[in-house]
């Protein structure tokens, strides 16, 4: 197996139908109940907690705005999420403080886009919002279906992304512009809409996610866990939308 596949087919161990088989290992429902197993709607409250906590930093960090906020929230956030992705039983501790660091992100970002361009955070929240519902209207109605092979494309499309913005960090900090990835023009945009068309079937996979912890009995941090992968992506289309709006204004 290449190392481009290798890479991205463990990109966002989130997205894996396994974590959640496997979990109900962790869980003896003759010994705990049924209490303690997952469902959607608490899967569905822990995203509004973390939303919640991602709204307060976010909220900080726009006020006193740094960029040290920035990078405190994207190396932290990534250290936080990959630990645990690997070891979803300490979710419930970790899910707060990757919510947390995402809002540092968040409110950072939108700063300093408010900054160049008028109304920019109002129509990105708007458009995030209106993602989402498209998306979960999609994946309710059965548009589209998300079958192994579906999770499998997504999941690697989603690796190939995060491995272009490795790429683009790393030119970054040797002061390298990537070509067309940040140029108001044709192909510029046409790769923002792309990504942002990954980032919105990813959460079809969010969703399918909080339906196979109810539908396997997963363990009650699975919550958690699901919150977590919701957050990210929800997070990921803001700014890439906040990203398009800025290139779209700027080509006027």
């Amino acid at each position: 197996m290449s190392f481009f596949k290798r890479f991205t087919e463990s990109s966002n161990p989130m997205l894996k139908d396994e974590v959640y088989k496997n979990s109900t290992e962790v869980l003896d429902h003759e010994l705990v109940g049924s209490d303690q197993a997952m469902t959607i709607n608490g899967a569905v409250n822990k995203t509004l907690i973390l939303t919640g906590i991602m709204l307060v930093t976010a909220t900080f960090s726009a006020l006193f705005a740094n960029m040290l906020f920035f990078w405190v929230g994207l190396i932290g956030g990534a250290i936080v999420y990959f630990i645990a992705a690997r070891n979803p039983q300490r979710a419930g501790t970790l899910a707060p403080i990757y919510a947390a660091l995402e809002g540092l992100i968040v409110g950072t970002a939108s700063i300093i886009y408010a900054s160049a361009f008028e109304g920019i955070i109002f129509h990105a929240v708007t458009l995030t919002i209106g993602v989402l519902l498209a998306m979960l209207f999609i994946y309710k109605t059965g548009i589209i279906k998300v079958t192994e092979k579906f999770r499998a494309g997504v999941s690697m499309a989603v690796g190939a992304v995060m491995i272009l913005y490795l790429v683009n960090l790393v030119l970054y900090f040797f002061g390298i512009n990537m070509p067309f990835l940040h140029e108001a023009g044709p192909i510029g945009i046409g790769i923002s809409l792309v990504i942002i068309g990954i980032a919105a079937m990813n959460l079809l996979l969010d969703f399918d996610n909080f339906e196979k912890g109810e539908q396997y009995q997963a363990p009650k941090y699975m919550e958690w866990y699901s919150a977590m992968g919701l957050l990210f992506t929800l997070v990921w289309i803001y700014l890439e939308i906040l990203h398009l709006i800025a290139m779209l204004q700027s080509s006027d």
